[in-house]
C-alpha cells in the first residue's frame, strides 16, 4: 500500500467556536449592570445624587419608567408603554441571540458588538419586567449640555451600536 492511497482520518477542524464566550460576555454585562444598580439602590436615596466630578459627573438614583431618555415616561397609559417596551425588548433579544448563534463562530467587531447589545438589552429588560422601571444612575454634564441619566446596560448598548456603525463604515478589502 503506498502512502498516497492510504486512508487517513479526517483532519480535526482547528477553528474555534466563539458563541459561548460571546454569551458569557453578555452575561458579564448583565451581572455588572445588576450589581451597579443594586449598589445605587442601597447607597443613594431615590431622587438624590453624589457628586463625583463637580459640574461634570454625578451618581444619581433615577427611576425611568419610559424608554430611552425617559421617552413615554409621562404616558397616559404607562402599563401599555411598559408592556410594549418589554415586548420590543424580548423580540430584540431573540433577534440578537439568533444573530450571535449564526455569526458567533468567529470573533470580530460585529459579534462583540452584538454580545454587548444583548447584555445591555437583557439588563434593562430584567428591570422593566421585575420592577416596572429601569434604574438609571450615571449623569453627565458637558459645558451646558446635560445628558439624560443612563446606566451600565445603556452604555453597553451604545458601545455595541457604535462598534456596529464602525464596522459598517469601515473600508472593506477588495476581492
Amino acid at each position: 500500500m503506498n502512502l498516497e492511497t492510504m486512508p487517513y482520518p479526517p483532519r480535526p477542524t482547528t477553528s474555534r467556536d466563539y458563541r459561548i464566550p460571546l454569551l458569557v460576555l453578555s452575561a458579564l454585562v448583565v451581572v455588572a449592570d445588576r450589581l451597579s444598580k443594586l449598589w445605587i439602590v442601597h447607597h443613594i436615596k431615590s431622587g438624590s445624587a453624589i457628586t463625583v466630578i463637580p459640574k461634570i459627573f454625578r451618581l444619581t438614583h433615577v427611576l425611568n419608567s419610559g424608554a430611552a431618555f425617559s421617552m413615554f415616561a409621562d404616558s397616559l397609559s404607562p402599563n401599555v408603554v411598559r408592556r410594549c417596551l418589554i415586548g420590543f425588548s424580548i423580540v430584540a433579544v431573540l433577534i440578537i441571540l439568533t444573530m450571535i448563534w449564526r455569526a458567533g463562530r468567529s470573533l470580530n467587531t460585529s459579534t462583540l458588538a452584538l454580545a454587548l447589545i444583548l447584555g445591555g438589552a437583557l439588563g434593562n429588560l430584567y428591570d422593566r419586567a421585575r420592577l416596572d422601571y429601569v434604574v438609571d444612575f450615571l449623569e453627565v454634564t458637558i459645558y451646558h449640555y446635560h445628558w439624560p441619566d443612563f446606566n451600565v446596560a445603556d452604555s453597553c448598548i451604545v458601545i455595541g451600536a457604535c462598534l456596529l456603525m464602525l464596522e459598517i463604515f469601515r473600508a472593506q478589502p477588495s476581492r
